[in-house]
């Protein structure tokens, strides 16, 4: 067992020194991967993205728009390009929907342009932060705590299959969060 451990290790060297300049941040809605990739791209002084602030950028509406018009379908189609297009050069943090993880094109492009952490919390964390929230198309029903909880169960073993990192921001401070990834990015050099 230790040498798969071994194997493991010099695998995310190896990736983190092939593309030391992206960091890619997963993990389900809420659980606060744009307010810690901010932190964590000024910590590290690089630039921030957000795929779904790009997509209402390109499209000039918000995200329950694009689905109320094209559906969950066109929405990934456009976060698909933008996935694309944003993992392409260097230097930057950024924050991924929560469902990104769903499309195999996707996976491909963080996986093999930079570093991929996934940010984890419960369900229950989620619904908290998110309870108030107008814009998650995907909660707008009579139950979002069991949507939430479907959710986590279909994607988590994606976020799990994709982590070079996992941290958990379970009432934790998007700060402290940002800090301790800078630290366990450098355990892996």
């Amino acid at each position: 067992m230790p040498r798969v451990g071994g194997l493991i290790k010099v695998f995310h060297y190896l990736k983190i020194m092939q593309n030391p300049k992206n960091i890619f941040l997963i993990g389900p809605m809420g659980v606060g991967k744009s307010t810690i990739g901010r932190q964590l791209a000024s910590l590290l002084r690089m630039e921030f993205e957000d795929t779904d602030h790009e997509i209402q950028r390109r499209t000039g509406v918000d995200i329950p728009t694009v689905f109320d018009f094209e559906g969950e379908e066109g929405f990934r189609r456009r976060e698909r390009a933008v996935v694309e297009d944003l993992t392409q050069g260097s230097g930057t943090v950024l924050a991924t929907g929560g469902g990104v993880v769903l499309d195999q094109d996707n996976r491909r492009c963080l996986s093999g342009r930079g570093v991929v952490v996934y940010l984890s919390c419960s369900p229950e964390q989620q619904y908290r932060r998110t309870k108030q929230d107008r814009n998650r198309p995907l909660l707008q029903t009579d139950d979002p705590m069991s949507r939430l909880k479907d959710l986590m169960q279909e994607r988590e073993p994606l976020y799990r299959e994709m982590a070079d990192l996992v941290v958990s921001t379970e009432n934790r401070n998007a700060a402290v969060v940002a800090r301790e990834i800078v630290k366990r990015l450098k355990e892996l050099d």
